[in-house]
C-alpha cells in the first residue's frame, strides 16, 4: 500500500431508511427492486449510471438471451425478466424472437423506468455503493457516494446487484476472483453501435461464414486488422432500427474490474478498438461499406470479477449433470461461454451442450456465508469460474434478482433472516408472479 492521509473523524448522515436497499440497477438489481416492491416492501434502488438496465442499456448490449432452453423454443425463464422483453416489444422498441429480445437502448431505458414507477420503486442515479453498514455480522444498509456527498442508507435487507459484489466484499463476505491458479478473469468488452448498415446484405455475406473467422484472418494477414480478436461475438439487430447494429467484438484482457484505473484503461482501449473495427467492417464485410460509428457504451462490459462464496457453490459439473435442487428459484440454459482470458477468441474450457439443455439454480447460491441480511444477485453469485460462463447472462441474472428481491420482502414479512426463509414459500411466491422454478412451470409456460 502507498501513502495514506488521515481524514478527520465524521458522522455520516443517513439519507434514507427503507425495507430493502438494492445496489445496482442492471437486470438483476432492477428485477430485485420490482419483486420486492410488488411484495409490499419500501424499496430504494441506487445505480451508478443514469438509467436502469446495466449492461443491456448503459452497456450497449441491445440483445438479451436465453429465455429458452438451449437450441429449442421451450421457454424456461418467466416473471420479471420475460415481462421486460414483452413490454419493450409492446412499446414498439424491440422484437422478441425465440429465446431472445433485441431492442433500442433508450426504448428499454424508458420501459424499465415505467415499470419501476408502476411498482413504487424509488430510484437514485449517479450514486455509487461505497461500503456496507455492518454491526455484529448483520448488514444494516450501505454507504453511498454521489453529488450530495457521502451518506448512509439504512435497510432491513440489502440486495447486492453491483456485478462485482462490492457490498458483499465490503461487508466481509468470503469471495473469489477469476479462475484457479492465476486468478485471470474473462476479458472485458466495450459494446458499440454502428449505423448505415444494409442488414439483408450482411446476412447474405454471413451465410456459410459463421462468425467470419476467415474474414478476420484475411484482414489481419493483410495488416488491416489488429489481432486482439479472432471471431465475432455478436451483431445485434432489431427491425425497429433496421440500419443499426450493436456490436459485441472488442476484447480487452487483463482487466481487474474492481480497480478504477484498470476500468478506465480498458474503456479507452475498447473505444479505440471500436473505431478501428469500423474501418475493417467497411473494407471486408458486405453490407457495411457505408457503416459509421453511432456510439460507444457508457459502461464497460465486464464478464467476471468477484464471486461470493455462498451456502452452495454451483459448479460446472452441477450444470452439465442438470442437478436438481430443492430450493431452485430459476433455470439457466446458456452454454458454458468462456472467452479467452489471455488472448483472442474463446477459451478451451468453453462447453456447448446438446439441444434441450437447461438446469436449475438454487437459492442458496445467493446467500453469502458469514453475513446476515444480505442477498447477492447477478453474475457475482456463488459459482465456480467455469459455471459463471453460463450463469452470467442477463435472463438468468434477472431471474436471480427477482428471487433475491422477493426473498428480501418475504423474509421481512416472516420475521426471519433470508437464510431461514422456507424455500417452498419463496418458490410459491415466484410461481404466482409468473416465474419458472420447476418442470411443472416449464410445462405450463409452453
Amino acid at each position: 500500500m502507498g501513502r495514506t492521509i488521515p481524514e478527520p473523524a465524521r458522522r455520516t448522515p443517513v439519507a434514507d431508511e427503507v425495507d430493502v436497499l438494492v445496489c445496482g440497477g442492471g437486470p438483476a438489481g432492477f428485477s430485485a427492486a420490482i419483486a420486492a416492491a410488488r411484495a409490499g416492501a419500501k424499496v430504494l434502488l441506487v445505480e451508478q449510471t443514469n438509467c436502469l438496465g446495466g449492461i443491456a442499456t448503459a452497456g450497449g448490449h441491445n440483445h438479451i438471451c436465453l429465455f429458452t432452453e438451449w437450441g429449442t423454443d421451450v421457454r424456461v425463464v418467466g416473471g420479471v425478466p420475460y415481462e421486460m422483453a414483452e413490454r419493450v416489444e409492446r412499446a414498439g422498441y424491440g422484437k422478441v424472437r425465440g429465446g431472445s429480445v433485441d431492442f433500442e437502448l433508450d426504448g428499454m431505458k424508458l420501459v424499465l423506468e415505467r415499470m419501476a414507477a408502476e411498482a413504487g420503486v424509488r430510484l437514485l442515479y449517479h450514486t455509487q455503493a461505497a461500503g456496507a453498514v455492518v454491526e455484529g455480522g448483520e448488514v444494516g444498509g450501505a454507504f453511498i457516494q454521489n453529488k450530495s456527498g457521502r451518506q448512509a442508507v439504512l435497510a432491513r435487507r440489502v440486495v447486492d446487484a453491483t456485478g462485482d459484489a462490492d457490498v458483499a466484499a465490503a461487508a466481509g463476505a468470503p469471495h473469489e476472483v477469476g479462475r484457479g491458479g492465476d486468478g485471470a478473469c474473462q476479458p472485458a468488452t466495450l459494446m458499440f453501435s454502428i449505423g448505415g448498415v444494409d442488414w439483408d446484405r450482411v446476412c447474405e455475406f454471413r451465410a456459410g461464414n459463421g462468425n467470419l473467422d476467415e474474414v478476420w484472418k484475411q484482414a489481419q494477414d493483410a495488416g488491416d486488422m489488429e489481432p486482439f480478436q479472432s471471431r465475432l461475438m455478436g451483431w445485434w439487430w432489431t427491425p425497429t432500427r433496421p440500419d443499426q447494429v450493436g456490436v459485441n467484438f472488442t476484447h480487452i484482457t487483463g482487466v481487474d474490474a474492481t480497480d478504477a484505473a484498470d476500468v478506465t484503461t480498458a474503456t479507452v482501449e475498447g473505444r479505440r478498438q471500436a473505431f478501428h473495427m469500423v474501418d475493417v467492417f467497411r473494407k471486408y464485410v458486405g453490407g457495411m461499406e457505408s457503416c459509421y460509428l453511432l456510439s460507444t457504451a457508457s459502461l464497460l462490459g465486464v464478464r467476471e470479477s468477484r464471486r461470493i462464496v455462498g451456502e452452495v457453490v454451483l459448479s460446472e459439473d452441477d450444470l452439465v449433470a442438470r442437478r436438481d435442487w430443492p430450493d431452485a428459484v430459476c433455470y439457466g440454459s446458456f452454454f458454458i461461454d468462456i472467452h479467452n482470458c489471455t488472448g483472442p477468441g474463446m477459451d478451451g474450457e468453453t462447453w456447448r451442450p446438446a439441444t434441450g439443455f437447461r438446469y436449475p439454480i438454487p437459492y442458496r447460491a445467493m446467500l453469502p456465508r458469514a453475513v446476515e441480511n444480505l442477498l447477492v444477485a447477478g453474475r457475482c453469485i456463488s459459482v465456480t469460474h467455469k459455471a459463471l460462463g453460463s450463469t452470467r447472462v442477463m435472463p438468468q441474472c434477472a431471474a436471480l434478482g427477482e428471487a433475491a428481491g422477493a426473498a428480501a420482502a418475504l423474509s421481512l414479512r416472516a420475521g426471519c433472516p433470508p437464510a431461514d426463509l422456507p424455500a417452498e414459500a419463496l418458490r410459491d411466491h415466484l410461481r404466482a408472479a409468473g416465474g419458472i422454478v420447476d418442470e411443472a412451470g416449464i410445462a405450463a409456460a409452453n
